[in-house]
């Protein structure tokens, strides 16, 4: 089949105007909320009331999206999300700031994001056939990258342009807008019986499955330690460390440079063909650690962008090839649940990171801490390799 017939042209079209939107929200509610409010510490309730929920309920995302049609799940979510960031836009467009009421209002829209999460890692196998499952994560892993090239330059425009308000409306809007395409995908109907729901069973069920698939629980372990050295430390002290030597504007060039080596190898993963997806992702994943162990051992600014380069590459290589063996490889009426498992240890892991890295650096120092989360970061991808499911997970040879 062509990758971008229907269904699937339906599904990734959602996908391009949620991502377009959602680009606009990170730079918009925090312009919108620091001018409304004039102390930081709104913004940080408003961002923690909305990983929060989304933490608490993704196993019960899993869940549902495996009991119910992934399509209704979507649609809803979407919906819902619209109507929720339409009210946050609201609340700046007619300057009625309150912490409550738009910390109420992420709260909701990080309960939402768990049950979107699943159903959209959970679909795609449901659109195309098992041999363009790599094809189509690295079709929508390359137009996350270009989202991410673009997007905040884009979203600072319209900010200046039209206020902070009028851009978090943008994205209500593009929620909607992925709605009404998400309509047009086939109502898949889950094997369990919609009837009784048995919530705490599923999510039970959910962990049987995925601590008894061999290959899924070292990978997915492997990402939550890579997290916790990882994401606090490049959040945190990447910008500091490189102001300190290169001055602000080399922390944007590092950024751009990292989102360009995410687009190029995704570009590349939707021609190549990968015999064996977690072996290759795992070595190429390694590359992740190359910005933190660059950042860590003081290099230049050209070295630390080409590091950052390294970095993209790595994390393009890993994610479309983890994310291809779990939609060809477990079951399809448990996939939810174990993509929420694996989102769950993944996303839970990087407020520790943060957490940490202060206390860290002010014991040992920035650069010291940057370079041993590199190592560690290494060490921590390769590590799954050492069990010989992981390895020996082969794509069958009639797939390309």
């Amino acid at each position: 089949m062509l990758l971008l017939a229907a269904p699937f042209r339906a599904f990734y079209l959602g996908r391009l105007v949620s991502l377009l939107g959602g680009a606009m929200t990170p730079v918009a509610l925090a312009f919108a909320v620091l001018d409304a409010a004039g102390r930081p510490g709104d913004l940080g309730i408003v961002l923690a009331c909305q990983i929060v929920p989304h933490l608490a309920l993704l196993l019960v995302g899993g869940a549902v999206a495996d009991r119910f049609p992934r399509r209704t799940v979507l649609v809803v979510a979407n919906l819902g999300a619209g109507l929720t960031q339409g009210l946050v836009a609201l609340v700046f467009l007619t300057g009625s700031y309150r912490l409550g009421l738009v910390a109420a209002l992420a709260l909701a829209n990080g309960a939402l994001e768990a049950f979107t999460s699943p159903a959209l890692r959970g679909v795609v196998p449901e659109l195309v056939a098992p041999g363009d499952l790599q094809r189509a994560n690295a079709l929508l892993s390359s137009t996350r990258a270009a989202v991410l090239i673009l997007g905040p330059t884009a979203a600072g425009l319209l900010v200046v342009a039209a206020g902070a308000g009028w851009a978090i409306a943008v994205d209500a809007a593009s929620f909607v807008a992925a709605a009404a395409f998400l309509t047009r995908l086939p109502a898949r109907r889950p094997t369990p019986a919609p009837g009784r729901v048995r919530l705490v069973g599923d999510i039970r069920d959910g962990w049987r499955v995925f601590f008894g698939i061999p290959w899924v629980w070292p990978v997915a372990l492997a990402y939550s330690a890579i997290n916790l050295v990882n994401t606090g430390p490049w959040q945190i002290l990447g910008p500091s460390l490189t102001k300190e030597r290169s001055g602000e504007a080399t922390w944007g060039v590092v950024l751009s440079v990292r989102a360009v080596g995410l687009l190029v190898m995704s570009a590349v993963m939707y021609r190549l063909v990968v015999r064996h997806p977690l072996r290759f992702g795992r070595l190429a994943g390694a590359l992740g650690a190359c910005p933190l162990i660059a950042l860590g051992l003081g290099l230049d600014a050209p070295w630390l962008a080409a590091g950052a380069l390294l970095g993209g590459v790595g994390f393009a290589a890993s994610g479309i090839t983890w994310d291809t063996a779990l939609q060809r490889d477990v079951d399809p009426d448990s996939l939810a649940r174990v993509s929420s498992i694996d989102d769950l240890l993944s996303f839970a892991a990087i407020p520790v990171g943060q957490l940490l890295v202060g206390p860290a650096a002010a014991a040992w120092g920035g650069p010291t801490v940057a370079l041993w989360c590199g190592v560690a970061f290494a060490a921590v991808a390769l590590a799954p390799l050492a069990a010989r499911p992981v390895w020996a997970l082969s794509q069958p040879s009639g797939e390309r």
